[in-house]
């Protein structure tokens, strides 16, 4: 239950008595699966607000996810990883370079966010102990510098495609793997220098609520045009930019594909009399379908949390905004911390050959141990 009890108490009797009090109070209350719990089984449940029960019943449903989520996603993101570096894939050592930067972004946001943020924020009672633990600035710096990695990782590997599919004479410069390890090392160094200002705004103190900040920050920089500009413009550049340009590259990738391919289809077709399967534009085609699913993976999945923090900093500007309840940041979290988990499945869906090694990685644990169980006896020798 809540770390105040009585307040509580006090809370639910005014609730019941005043229903038309009881979205503000209920607001006001920390937030933890035991919580949800305690709300859906009151009586009188069904008297609150549309908008109360959603997030009621999202509080409980995350206490079950973010456990799921944390046992899955950390070993999935593993796999992939080793998968990956083990380069069996059929693709090239750019491609993979991509890949295997954006699950190591995955695999940190999960342990970063997921597991050392929102578990303790649904478990507080079992966490209370980390309010006493003066590192959350630090640890603020650290998550949004993972976050942003993962979303940029994902624009560079998206203009990586642009260049490799629109740009044929950029292609052999850009498009190496000594190039990939550039681009992502100077993204990740300026993720770092661009996250620094977290330290300063946030202080040591973990809050263990969603605000979306879950460290402990003053009214007064909360309502500050300096902070709140600077705050704004984070989340300008991450996720904002990133899903416009992903956006404009995808664009103007299909574009150029539909072109190219009608051409190529048409001289293949005059010059042969035939139109036989072009196995360049069947290893494009298996290219650009993984460079979709995951950029639309990462717009879908993102989308309803980027809203919420830019209005939100919106609100605290000028609160002529409206103020966009709770439930909206909790399920844009949900969503979020999901999109980590999902590159396994699309690289599996969209590449065979990632698909045989993934089976064919899986199955070596398996076959050891069934050989410790059941060894296999040796034949001895026949007497003469």
């Amino acid at each position: 239950m809540a770390q105040n009890p009585g307040t509580m108490e006090w809370n639910v009797s005014t609730m019941a008595q005043n229903p038309g009090t009881m979205e503000w109070n209920v607001s006001t209350l920390d937030r933890s699966f035991a919580e949800g719990l305690y709300f859906l089984s009151l009586h009188w449940f069904g008297s609150i607000r549309l908008t109360g029960r959603i997030r009621f019943v999202l509080w409980v449903i995350q206490g079950v996810y973010y456990p799921i989520l944390a046992i899955v996603g950390v070993p999935v993101n593993i796999i992939t990883i080793v998968t990956l570096v083990r380069r069996n894939c059929g693709l090239s050592g750019c491609v993979t370079c991509y890949l295997v930067a954006m699950s190591v972004g995955d695999l940190l946001v999960i342990i970063l966010d997921l597991i050392l943020r929102h578990i303790p924020i649904v478990y507080q009672e079992q966490f209370n102990f980390l309010t006493s633990v003066p590192v959350c600035n630090i640890h603020a710096v650290l998550l949004y510098t993972a976050t942003d990695c993962s979303v940029w990782f994902t624009v560079t590997f998206t203009f990586d495609r642009f260049v490799a599919i629109c740009c044929p004479k950029l292609k052999s410069k850009y498009c190496s793997e000594k190039s990939a390890t550039v681009v992502l090392g100077t993204v990740t160094i300026l993720a770092s220098l661009k996250n620094i200002f977290w330290y300063f705004l946030f202080s040591n103190e973990y809050l263990l609520v969603n605000e979306p900040w879950f460290c402990d920050v003053t009214l007064n920089v909360k309502e500050s045009l300096v902070w709140g500009t600077i705050e704004f413009l984070h989340y300008i550049l991450t996720p904002f930019v990133p899903f416009i340009l992903i956006l404009l590259l995808n664009a103007v990738t299909v574009r150029h594909i539909l072109v190219s391919s009608r051409a190529r289809r048409r001289l293949r077709a005059h010059s042969s009399g035939e139109n036989p399967k072009d196995p360049e534009m069947e290893s494009r085609r298996k290219s650009i379908i993984l460079l979709f699913v995951i950029s639309a993976n990462f717009i879908l999945l993102w989308s309803i949390l980027m809203v919420y923090s830019i209005w939100n900093r919106m609100f605290y500007l000028d609160d002529q905004v409206g103020w966009l309840d709770y439930f909206v940041v909790e399920l844009g979290f949900m969503l979020q911390l999901t999109s980590c988990c999902t590159n396994t499945a699309i690289y599996a869906v969209t590449q065979t050959h990632f698909r045989q090694q993934l089976i064919h990685l899986l199955k070596c644990p398996l076959t050891s141990i069934l050989q410790l169980i059941f060894p296999k006896k040796k034949l001895q020798p026949q007497d003469s």
